[in-house]
């Protein structure tokens, strides 16, 4: 076999095992790659012919090879073809006696990153940082270095209530904070306070909660959170102006609620007035809890900000906040103002000493905030990611004008809104153009009917180097 055929008529090998066709041809063909077999830049058959020697469908292998081009076996160009992907090196077969060598990872990736949820990580104000570590290194106590309280170090929780309380409105005192390793780490403390006993009801009786409402979008990571604490869920259903939590009223058995009420996450709206009412009530006379995502409230573009929901009822409400888009989520800061009720417990929770959150770390974020550096980069960054925003609504407005871009007064995403059903195969279009992107039905919620078909596109993600390369391989996938 030599790495470059002449013809898409070529020969290919493959023992397809098992009954499901796609299946085995995808296990045949990451064999094949693993054992050297194909080596790195060898042009596959066209999914025609192969499919005609093997006397399967074309469809068969077409779904097979996108899927091992979003996995990274296979890379796919116009033009150019199906090739086996460029990675290290593949094992040397094992001779009498030799120790078979372990299998080395495969390293390509799409050409594009378009993937909601990461913000562009090259912007990271690397010289800031470093300047507001030194600072907070030179000022820190020796007790910093020691085991520290579970709700954080103090000099974080102090500027992080002043900022709150003046950038998102948030009714927030120093003693009411938490900081935790990410947004799902608060989750998962609020999942184990819940299950084990939940807020006080207004008469003061408290119950274990034992289901949950959620949006019926939103990330699955955090659904299987809850549900791995042993909460059922319930969505919430869902109409043009957003999450009706007018129904929260028919859902007896719910004892909390979790929204991303400043922007919706992924569909992008902001919860109209009255709902954002609604959900209050509801918790008030319910004895419930609302968990507040504010994920990204900093970044709004066409509109007010939108205060946090926390500040209509700060005993019904429990703040949840994170570095993750303003800055990088590698830094794994997050913060979460609690009801006063809820704060002994979730450091409970969290543990007897804060083992989770670097305490230079929070020191050198406490700076940062402190000195001003922080409001200055999400300035900054508000203005790159606005003209991002406009870039790409220009540019599918030129190149698919049928296509309703919605989501984009807030937020480092949109949603470019498909023709009903035609979902899946603009995907499998942007995995044949190395463009990584995803589609609303990656968050739909399992019990509700798939009634919306979309794109949901990270414009934050790609440095700059690479947006227009990202942009260009969109427009080409669109209809």
């Amino acid at each position: 076999m030599v790495n470059g055929w002449a013809t898409f008529g070529a020969d290919l090998h493959l023992e397809l095992r098992g009954p499901k066709l796609r299946t085995g041809l995808m296990d045949a063909l990451r064999e094949a790659i693993r054992s050297g077999r194909l080596e790195p830049g060898v042009r596959l058959p066209s999914s025609r012919s192969l499919a005609a020697d093997l006397g399967v469908a074309r469809n068969t292998v077409a779904d097979a090879y996108a899927e091992l081009v979003a996995e990274g076996w296979l890379t796919a160009r116009q033009g150019s073809g199906t090739r086996v992907a460029r990675r290290a090196a593949p094992r040397p077969a094992a001779g009498p006696g030799a120790r078979p060598a372990p299998a080395r990872p495969v390293t390509a990736r799409p050409a594009y990153d378009l993937k909601p949820g990461v913000p562009d990580l090259a912007s990271f104000p690397r010289a800031e940082w470093l300047k507001a570590s030194r600072r907070a290194l030179t000022a820190a106590p020796h007790e910093a270095f020691g085991y520290g309280d579970p709700r954080g170090r103090i000099e974080l929780r102090t500027v992080l209530a002043e900022y709150l309380a003046r950038a998102r409105g948030v009714y927030a005192r120093p003693e009411r904070i938490v900081i935790c390793s990410g947004f799902v780490h608060g989750l998962m403390l609020m999942g184990q306070v819940l299950r084990a006993g939940g807020p006080p009801t207004p008469s003061g009786r408290r119950g274990k909660v034992r289901e949950v409402a959620v949006e019926s979008y939103g990330l699955s990571v955090h659904r299987d959170v809850l549900t791995g604490a042993g909460l059922r869920l319930q969505p919430l259903p869902l109409d043009g102006l957003g999450t009706r939590t007018e129904e929260l009223g028919g859902m007896k058995d719910v004892g909390a609620v979790l929204m991303t009420a400043a922007h919706q996450f992924p569909l992008g709206g902001a919860l109209p007035p009255d709902r954002r009412a609604a959900v209050i009530d509801w918790a008030r006379g319910s004895g419930g809890l609302v968990l507040e995502d504010d994920y990204d409230g900093e970044f709004r573009y066409d509109r007010q900000p939108v205060g946090a929901l926390q500040s209509l009822d700060p005993e019904r409400v429990v703040y949840m906040g994170t570095s993750s888009k303003s800055l990088a989520p590698g830094l794994r800061l997050a913060w979460m103002v609690l009801p006063e009720s809820l704060v002994d417990e979730v450091a409970a929770a969290k543990g007897t000493v804060d083992w989770m959150s670097s305490a230079l770390e929070q020191l050198t974020f406490a700076e940062f905030l402190a000195s001003g550096a922080y409001d200055r980069h999400v300035r900054a960054m508000r203005l790159r990611y606005r003209r991002r925003r406009d870039e790409l609504v220009a540019a599918v407005a030129a190149h698919s004008p049928d296509t309703r871009v919605s989501g984009i007064a807030a937020g480092l995403h949109a949603v470019l809104r498909l023709r009903p059903g035609s979902e899946p195969d603009v995907l499998r279009s942007a995995a044949w153009h190395g463009l990584a992107v995803l589609g609303l039905d990656r968050f739909r919620h399992p019990d509700v009917p798939r009634t919306l078909d979309g794109l949901v596109v990270g414009y934050a993600t790609p440095p700059d180097s690479g947006w227009a390369g990202a942009l260009g391989a969109l427009c080409r996938v669109l209809p």
